[in-house]
């Protein structure tokens, strides 16, 4: 990447580089096309790339390893009168998957058990005891989403009590696989070129193509000659959902099921989702941000620190009395999160301040609710820039963790390295994130281990840390029009970064501290044009003194994303600002 504006050591003490060289000349259109060059689109492919729809990424189901078994065994339950159970994990994934998988067989006419485990009492994952539960209930046939990868002792439980499991999931996998019926995960070693391309993928979006083998199964075999054929498409809101909550890379097939899912999401189809929206104080429809920042952590407050099957309640439910009460309680319960994730966040960052310099934080304390620790690991994570592990200590001396990445660095592997090694009771997960348990007196041994084995990728990672530009503005172009050029490339996400850019050089007007410690003003460029600018929670930090300190004759450059001013609507635009260098 070439430096941008020959700064290599901003405000806020980094290199600003351009994603791709910016081209003067471009207009809008042209525009689109270099955001989506600069986030690895080939040039021959820009096509489907623009307008992102599933018919030209969905791939044949069939590709991926025991997904005509697993469609096929289903099929004979459907139509055998069978009955099915979804076993799902507590998260907005295992929620949104189990909630699919739920919709879709109801319009079959085959309606699901469905069990989600309580996080605390029960944790990750099938158990034995409540697979062989399930099969004394009367099902024959489970279906695990979003968990099962490394369930090797339930599994096998499942298969002694005559149940067929079918594994849909994503985390990574060892070379040994559990015993299952059908495990499809695209993560599997053995997987196909094909298969192992869409490794990306949520758990929600395996489900999906589940649910796509399944129709196509059914139809094969006349089942819809005297039934309604479901309609998948209905189903990419949940899609969605689970894929933007759970931090997949929103690229190729996923940047689809998004772009998809959120219009069939504004059409407010599923009676759950709406009375959530509604819960959250969401006006307009639903952006990609407001998946990952409003409804996906409400969903996941049930499983967190409230009943772990609301979540999944809510989005199948039929009576919006009904769903307006559970989407109250989860919006009450979010708040709940919130006050517990600040103390032991509070805490956490005390001991992580003595780790500062270590390749990984790891940290430890009894009293933490495990149902925070995920959050808390990623606060910490964007705090000091390292992959963090926040582990949550038992009674009985054992831990429960949750860990965060940083790009470049595959926590998941190590975590499962270390499973591997004795140094774990349990763990995996995939490159940003991992779950663990830790043996009594193990801490130590681990954090060595963990250390060691990411060094080298966390100090490249941290080395290649620049700030990206992706173009250069005059003041008069931060506008309206911009907006939209930009909003074309989208949805943004992980993998997928929302476009960010330079404008100056400027002088500084009106800067102020407003609200909660932002920082506010106007920058005047030399076109004779300006435009607002918000820098949030920068008060007591170093971009916020330089702004505030700033002589009135001093030239800036200032980077950051472009937004809509929503207070003054029409063509108005302001930036958001992230870092700034003397011009």
């Amino acid at each position: 990447m070439t430096a941008a504006l020959n700064i290599e050591r901003s405000v806020t003490g980094q290199p600003w580089r351009w994603r791709r060289p910016p081209d003067d000349s471009l207009g809008m259109d042209a525009l689109v096309d270099e955001l989506l060059l600069a986030r690895g689109v080939a040039r021959e492919d820009l096509a489907r790339h623009r307008d992102p729809k599933l018919r030209d990424f969905l791939p044949d189901p069939s590709c991926f390893a025991d997904m005509d078994k697993g469609a096929k065994r289903l099929a004979d339950a459907v139509q055998s009168g069978e009955t099915i159970a979804i076993f799902g994990d507590y998260d907005v994934d295992g929620a949104t998957s189990a909630a699919l998988l739920t919709l879709l067989l109801r319009r079959l006419n085959a309606e699901p058990i469905v069990y989600i485990p309580d996080r605390l009492m029960e944790g990750y994952g099938p158990s034995g005891k409540a697979l062989v539960e399930l099969k004394a209930r009367g099902a024959s046939v489970a279906i695990c989403v979003d968990c099962g990868a490394q369930a090797f002792d339930a599994l096998e439980e499942a298969r002694a009590a005559g149940l067929d499991v079918i594994v849909v999931d994503h985390h990574q996998c060892a070379s040994l696989l559990p015993v299952a019926f059908a495990l499809i995960n695209p993560n599997r070693l053995d997987e196909s070129q094909d298969g192992a391309a869409h490794g990306h993928l949520a758990a929600v979006g395996m489900a999906f193509l589940l649910g796509v083998a399944l129709i196509r199964e059914l139809r094969g075999r006349g089942a819809f000659e005297a039934l309604a054929e479901p309609k998948m498409l209905d189903l990419l809101d949940l899609v969605a959902l689970g894929t933007v909550a759970d931090v997949a890379r929103l690229k190729s097939l996923n940047r689809a099921f998004v772009t998809q899912g959120l219009r069939v999401m504004a059409a407010r189809q599923n009676i759950g989702l709406s009375a959530l929206a509604e819960a959250a104080r969401l006006v307009k429809p639903p952006s990609c941000r407001d998946l990952g920042f409003a409804l996906g952590p409400r969903i996941n407050a049930g499983g967190r620190v409230g009943k772990s099957d609301l979540g999944v309640r809510l989005l199948t439910c039929t009576d919006p009395e009904e769903a307006r009460t559970i989407a109250a309680e989860l919006d009450r319960l979010n708040e709940e999160r919130r006050a517990i994730e600040m103390l032991v966040c509070e805490q956490a960052e005390a001991q992580a301040r003595e780790q500062a310099e270590s390749p990984v934080i790891t940290v430890m304390s009894g009293g933490w609710h495990q149902g925070v620790i995920g959050i808390v690991a990623g606060r910490l994570k964007e705090r000091f820039g390292r992959p963090t592990i926040v582990i949550a200590e038992c009674e009985d001396r054992t831990g429960k963790g949750s860990g965060r990445s940083i790009s470049g660095v595959d926590l998941g592997a190590a975590v499962l390295a270390a499973k591997d090694s004795g140094l774990l009771i349990a763990g995996g997960g995939h490159a940003m994130a991992a779950g663990l348990t830790l043996p009594a007196g193990g801490l130590e041994l681990f954090r060595n281990f963990i250390n060691e084995r990411l060094a080298a990728d966390v100090e490249k990672s941290r080395a290649d840390k620049a700030l990206l530009l992706d173009a250069l503005l005059a003041a008069g172009g931060v506008a309206g029009a911009l907006c939209d050029a930009l909003d074309a490339a989208g949805p943004y996400g992980a993998g997928w970064p929302s476009p960010r850019v330079a404008a100056g050089p400027v002088r500084l007007l009106k800067t102020g501290i407003v609200g909660d410690g932002h920082v506010r003003g106007i920058a005047a460029g030399e076109d004779g044009k300006s435009f607002k600018w918000i820098a949030f929670r920068s008060a007591a930090s170093e971009l916020g003194q330089a702004l505030l300190s700033s002589p009135p004759d001093a030239r800036w450059w200032l980077a950051g994303s472009i937004k809509r001013d929503e207070w003054n609507g029409g063509d108005a635009a302001e930036m958001h600002l992230e870092d700034a260098a003397l011009a």
